[in-house]
């Protein structure tokens, strides 16, 4: 059996006074962040009555978004309509990390554990994705803060630094030793990184969404928040769904409702709510910047099993901010969406311990936000889709976590579903094929845990990953951060 030794983040718990912690978290208020900010917009009004139209678009975070605005553009004399059951990128579209990357598939491995005959092609549509939505931005003047300047991703523990130095062998990563890698951004706890340059952006997520709606609406979309769709089916040739006070009749329906349970009932099974939470520093004094030495606006993660996603940020007021965030990846018993555990104390407390012992110099420094709440993730850890109604309705969900990017790519294989017509998209063993359900409770809640405290194991035992963990990666069933 292989030795088990804390990890550099064990390390932090059990040595940050925790006196410390409870003045660094004092002053949080939680809630998201990118949520409070001037440009809001106002509420769109809900919808009343019976309308009609040709494609209905339920969801308005980033996959539905970006589902009606691509519509439009393909066909801009098509009639779309989206609804929202609360407000504009509200749940995970507007409290993300911002991270936006090419990969569509979770990461290299992943896709080629799940999908060896097209991961390099995948590869290669993820990276056209990305220049494709950098253009859109640009083409639409979209105020999203968008920066891309890649990610680093550092070694924290010995064993990881051959790790990063595989990952540098690729075109377009540099590789970083201990000094370079300090010198970037300066931690004790780094002890080498890799750079990718190209394949990751930054950008501010709740803009996204609101930009993505003004564009929609200046291309003729009808938006309607705080409008449930409650039943989907048929009433004559047309589809018909149901709101508190309306119907609406469309001739396709879009389904991007994500970790919210679908009106396609046969898939709920696939998906899983898992919390992530984050932490977000009150703006950096001029002499705190200058030791941290974080002067590019690069994004940052460690390769740890619960791994950890670093950013700055600059606010309105000109100030130096850092979001850190991940680690715990929390499932509740039922599998249900509540409000109630958006915030959890303890893994603020973690989040908070681990920034503070791996940035020393930083340890006056104080959090102003401190917030949590559902994603979507499937047993493959990248989304998946489906055709119902005789080919009218789709369906797309499972970003797990990495679908600030990949949205988009998403909402671009419903709409070559939708239309009938063979593509290379709707060809792809990605589209056609899906993830393992989960099993039914307390089955689930037995496994993730289960699952969560191997990878624990491996954590602290360099990486190696159980007999458990394997025979999980052979039947492509897993759970992760």
């Amino acid at each position: 059996m292989a030795s088990s030794s804390p990890t550099t983040f064990d390390r932090h718990e059990a040595r940050i006074d925790a006196r410390l912690i409870t003045d660094a978290l004092a002053g949080a208020t939680h809630t998201s962040y990118w949520l409070e900010h001037n440009d809001r917009p106002a509420a769109r009004p809900a919808l009343h009555g019976v309308v009609d139209t040709d494609l209905l678009v339920i969801g308005g975070g980033y996959t539905g978004l970006w589902t009606a605005l691509q519509a439009k553009e393909r066909e801009p004399h098509r009639e779309v309509i989206l609804i929202e059951a609360q407000r504009i990128g509200w749940a995970a579209s507007g409290r993300n990390g911002g991270f936006c990357e090419a990969s569509l598939v979770h990461g290299e491995a992943n896709g080629a554990n799940h999908l060896p005959g097209e991961n390099q092609r995948l590869s290669e549509l993820g990276a056209q994705n990305l220049d494709e939505l950098q253009a859109t931005i640009e083409r639409y003047a979209m105020d999203v803060d968008f920066i891309r300047e890649g990610v680093l991703t550092v070694a924290t523990e010995d064993h990881q630094v051959a790790w990063v130095a595989e990952e540098a062998g690729t075109d377009g990563v540099e590789f970083l030793d201990r000094p370079q890698v300090r010198k970037m951004v300066d931690s004790p706890d780094f002890l080498a990184g890799s750079w990718d340059h190209d394949s990751c952006a930054l950008l501010h997520p709740a803009k996204l969404a609101w930009e993505l709606a003004r564009v929609c609406s200046e291309l003729g979309v009808r938006i309607h928040e705080h409008t449930q769709g409650l039943e989907l089916g048929e009433e004559g040739s047309s589809l018909q769904v149901l709101t508190a006070d309306g119907r609406i009749r469309a001739r396709q329906v879009a389904l991007a409702t994500n970790v919210f349970p679908s009106l396609l009932k046969r898939h709920r099974s696939r998906i899983i709510p898992v919390y992530d939470y984050a932490l977000m520093t009150e703006p950096l004094t001029a002499a705190q910047r200058e030791a941290i030495g974080w002067d590019r606006m690069v994004g940052l993660a460690d390769l740890n099993n619960r791994f950890h996603y670093a950013r700055p940020t600059i606010d309105d007021a000109g100030g130096f901010r850092i979001l850190y965030g991940g680690y715990d990846a929390v499932y509740h018993f039922g599998g249900n969406v509540r409000s109630s555990y958006d915030s959890n104390t303890a893994t603020f407390r973690k989040l908070a311990a681990h920034f503070l012992g791996s940035f020393p110099q930083l340890q006056q420094v104080r959090f102003s936000h401190a917030w949590g709440g559902a994603i979507d993730t499937c047993s493959r850890f990248f989304s998946f889709f489906d055709l119902s109604h005789g080919g009218r309705v789709a369906y797309c969900a499972g970003f797990t976590g990495l679908g600030v990017g990949a949205t988009r790519f998403g909402a671009k294989v419903m709409l070559d579903l939708l239309s009938g017509q063979q593509t290379e998209l709707t060809g792809l063993q990605m589209v056609r094929s899906k993830p393992i359900p989960f099993p039914p409770e307390p089955a689930a809640w037995l496994g993730v845990n289960l699952m969560t405290s191997h990878l624990v194991r491996a954590d602290r035992q360099q990486g190696r990953r159980s007999a458990f963990l394997k025979s999980m990666d052979r039947i492509g069933m897993g759970f992760d951060s």
